[in-house]
């Protein structure tokens, strides 16, 4: 029997804790261009493997998935064009075969690809050598597909098993976008030893997915209106730009490409293109500022 946490000595406890720990901050002292503010939006180009994963392979969940990539990654493409908002897409290998030259849409029009997986797995549920083996092969698909390889990764549902930091640093990454222990970038510790991989923090008030997700047949319902989401966002803006850091957004083409939820998004991208001194950047341009400014690479 499992020993129970209220009985662990000090180095069992201690050693979970510091397994993968923050580390030194990144925020850097200035901006590209002198800008106050970095605001670095992503998508999750989720569409049909979250329910394939789940073996839910009846049309409905299916369908639900497949509007990400046939209205939503169009409208959201545009939205980004109006805004010249480079962002940056994660995007599970499965969903990047299924639906023909759409990861290429997003390079030609400027924007990051990166790591999410093979189909959405739930990394804690795997073995080391399978989420290794499901990590490698999604990265193989990912350059196939855009002729580069991806220096960032965002682990399926922020699943970050006790494996998935060695896995990234064998994978030769530059970053994470998983974890959630700052609001600005921070370098990540395995073991209290610097690793050198930069920790892009997310969190879940900064994605659409609780606001907005439903199951027909639980109690899981969209509580919040789609205005009040706007609002908490625009705050969030507002003290990342008073502080002189970073605001990232996670977000869904299924979920967020909506009309009345796109609606939302165009009047937040409104009042940030509104201020003075916002630079827009994917992930990895955030993250090679932070690694290059004020002291160099870590």
């Amino acid at each position: 029997m499992t020993e129970q946490p209220w009985l662990w000595d000090e180095n069992t406890w201690r050693g979970h804790v510091e397994h993968v720990r923050a580390g030194r901050s990144l925020k850097p002292a200035r901006w590209p261009g002198g800008a106050k503010v970095a605001v670095a939006l992503s998508f999750d180009s989720d569409h049909e493997t979250p329910a394939l994963r789940d073996g839910e392979v009846l049309p409905g969940k299916l369908a639900q998935g497949e509007y990400g990539a046939r209205v939503g990654v169009p409208r959201l493409l545009k939205l980004l064009d109006r805004f010249n908002a480079p962002a940056s897409f994660f995007v599970p290998a499965v969903s990047a075969l299924l639906h023909d030259g759409e990861v290429k849409s997003y390079v030609d029009a400027g924007h990051e690809v990166a790591l999410h997986g093979w189909i959405h797995e739930r990394n804690t549920a795997l073995t080391e050598t399978e989420e290794r083996d499901l990590a490698f092969r999604a990265a193989d698909v990912l350059e196939g597909l855009t002729g580069a390889r991806p220096v960032g990764i965002r682990t399926p549902s922020w699943d970050f098993s006790a494996h998935t930091l060695t896995i990234t640093r064998e994978l030769g990454l530059e970053y994470d976008s998983s974890l959630m222990a700052d609001d600005d970038c921070y370098e990540l510790l395995e073991n209290g030893e610097p690793t050198g991989i930069v920790e892009l923090p997310v969190e879940w008030i900064r994605d659409d997915a609780p606001y907005f997700m439903m199951d027909r047949f639980a109690s899981l319902r969209p509580y919040t209106p789609p205005r009040g989401v706007l609002s908490i966002w625009r705050d969030e803006f507002d003290a990342a730009y008073a502080e002189g850091g970073l605001f990232q957004l996670t977000m869904h083409p299924h979920i967020i490409g909506h009309r009345s939820r796109v609606a939302i998004l165009t009047e937040l991208l409104d009042h940030i293109s509104g201020h003075a001194g916002v630079w827009f950047a994917t992930h990895a341009q955030v993250v090679d500022h932070v690694l290059t400014a004020d002291g160099g690479r870590p």
